[in-house]
């Protein structure tokens, strides 16, 4: 846009700001956006209690040493004698250890107590544990059963029986008081995430629907919006949709579905716990708010939680526990790469993460240089746009002395004026004459910001990228963890030396001075972003300054070659 005035109070029209200036306060605004997003969206209130929601349809112990009616254990080490498959006394802890996780099982209730990720740590820089054990309620899978709170309570809470496999890698529990009857079995795998789950009851002989519930957080709870992050999921076959309850989604009470689904569990921003159902087999999803206190926040704030069925007598299920890997749950299941959640950015933050991906896993092993490689060729891609920019830009600089000729013709007539739009005019018809497009500044720019969101979601998102390491950066998806962060200060550096080597369209002292401090308002938004979205910023303004360099010494080396270049001799007619 050209540079025009008004008149003003002080005697000196106010410039309006060139589109250069209105497409850096529009990146300015857009960088603001993500960077008080984490502090302007907090976590929904807690629940005016303590304790964890009662279902509409349920009650829930309150404590994992509730009392158990109809089970009164013996002294530990005493069996009873009342039925064969009744423990009736705790055995120690069952620890499943494998390559990947290890896994703390209990004979009360049958349920797990912990689960803890090898390969991952949480926000605390402790092994991952996916269980919350401060809950105080259902440990992970618990039973549910509608209608018969007092029969669910029995086996959630009784001592069972425990048969582990020769292997070590599975175990069955067996619980009965001759009225109510309950087994469980688990099996996993020494190197997947893949394991197997069963669950039945029997009332009197007769077998009592049931679903398997993981209650009370599921994920990496150490992060300040844990609860935020929770949600249970679904993937709908006939509709092809994947449905996300959030976890205040059934803060009235457990919200049931049942249908075709793929899968159905719980879900973080990285990690997921879901079942998968044998084929053609119809399943059921039930969803709760649980209000719940962490070992890091003891303040109850609202997890999801699912119970999960397959509506036959004894409920049978593979079951993946870990992380969202886009290569790995393709391998699984392709509808589970679902879980990622890309967002509206989707169309371009998917090419870019699988990009970047194949760069890591092909050639250079390291995400960090996998984004540095990525950028490069990003910017090779879009250098001839550049070119153009570049070549627009000195343009616009050559025809500053007739802008402002025209600017000072107009400088008395104010942005209502009628007049004001022949000004315009003349600047435009001055612009066209020389083959200048006044947008060329602003469209490489333009063109950058999609690139910068789907980063920011990569970087959000992709559990491959929680926890890379690259020189000194430990956690490319957060901040640098060092007291000063060097890479946005190198940034700084960089969009500095890059102004200085960039021509200036306009002359105006003000707007210049305000393009000497967005270098610094930019440090400022990217001190806390995610340290690859700086090395993607930093990387990207490297490569520029390469291009701009290339280009200023080829315009210099043109402009020598004309000045020496011999007049043409004029041509005599005889």
């Amino acid at each position: 846009m050209p540079e025009t005035v008004t008149s003003g109070g002080s005697g000196k029209p106010p410039k309006e700001m060139s589109m250069e200036i209105r497409t850096l306060l529009a990146v300015l605004l857009a960088g603001a956006v993500m960077f008080l997003t984490p502090y302007l969206i907090k976590s929904p209130p807690p629940a005016p209690t303590k304790t964890a929601q009662p279902a509409a349809t349920e009650t829930v112990p309150a404590a994992p040493t509730a009392t158990i009616p109809q089970v009164a254990p013996a002294e530990e080490g005493k069996a009873a004698a009342s039925s064969p498959a009744t423990s009736q006394y705790a055995l120690p802890p069952l620890v499943i250890d494998t390559q990947l996780f290890t896994i703390q099982l209990n004979n009360q209730g049958a349920t797990v107590r912990s689960w803890k990720l090898k390969k991952y740590k949480g926000n605390d820089d402790k092994t991952l544990d996916l269980v919350n054990a401060a809950a105080g309620m259902d440990y992970p899978f618990s039973f549910y059963i509608p209608g018969q709170d007092a029969t669910a309570k029995i086996v959630n809470w009784a001592w069972y029986q425990a048969a582990q496999d020769p292997d070590g890698l599975g175990v069955t529990y067996t619980f009965s008081n001759g009225h109510v009857a309950a087994k469980k079995t688990f099996r996993f795998e020494k190197d997947s995430y893949i394991c197997k789950v069963s669950g039945e009851v029997s009332l009197d002989g007769a077998p009592l629907p049931n679903l398997i519930e993981w209650r009370g957080g599921f994920g990496d709870l150490g992060l300040s919006d844990a609860a935020a992050n929770s949600h249970a999921v679904y993937f709908d076959v006939p509709d092809n949709k994947l449905n996300e309850p959030r976890p205040t989604a059934a803060k009235s009470g457990p919200i049931s579905s049942t249908g075709n689904y793929s899968f159905a569990g719980l879900a973080d921003r990285y990690f997921a716990a879901v079942f998968l159902p044998p084929a053609n087999v119809a399943m059921r999803e039930t969803t709760f708010t649980d209000y719940v206190p962490t070992a890091v926040n003891t303040t109850p704030s609202p997890y999801a939680g699912v119970a999960v069925g397959d509506g036959e007598p004894t409920n049978t299920f593979q079951l993946f526990v870990g992380p969202k890997d886009y290569d790995m749950l393709s391998h699984i299941n392709p509808k589970l790469q679902q879980m990622i959640n890309f967002g509206w950015m989707a169309f371009l933050a998917k090419p870019l993460f699988l990009l970047t991906n194949w760069f890591n896993d092909a050639f250079v092993h390291s995400f960090g240089w996998s984004i540095v490689a990525v950028t490069v060729a990003l910017n090779m891609m879009l250098f001839p746009v550049k070119l153009s920019n570049m070549k627009s830009m000195r343009k616009m600089q050559a025809l500053k002395p007739q802008i402002d000729v025209i600017n000072a013709k107009y400088k008395s007539v104010s942005l209502r004026d009628p007049k004001k739009a022949d000004q315009n005019a003349e600047v435009m018809d001055l612009y066209k004459k020389n083959g200048v497009n006044p947008m060329g500044g602003c469209f490489p720019m333009l063109l950058q910001i999609p690139f910068f969101f789907a980063f920011y979601t990569v970087f959000r998102v992709s559990v491959e990228m929680r926890g890379a390491n690259w020189l000194w950066v430990k956690d490319l998806s957060q901040a640098e963890q060092l007291p000063i962060h060097i890479l946005p200060i190198i940034m700084i550096a960089s969009q500095f030396i890059m102004q200085k080597m960039t021509p200036q369209p306009t002359g105006d002292p003000s707007q210049q001075k305000m393009m000497m401090f967005m270098p610094l308002i930019f440090g400022f938004m990217f001190y806390n972003f995610p340290s690859g979205l700086v090395l993607y910023y930093l990387t990207s303004n490297l490569v520029s300054m390469g291009q701009q360099w290339f280009f200023n010494q080829t315009a210099v080396a043109e402009q020598a070659a004309r000045s020496v270049e011999p007049p043409k001799k004029k041509s005599v007619r005889k």
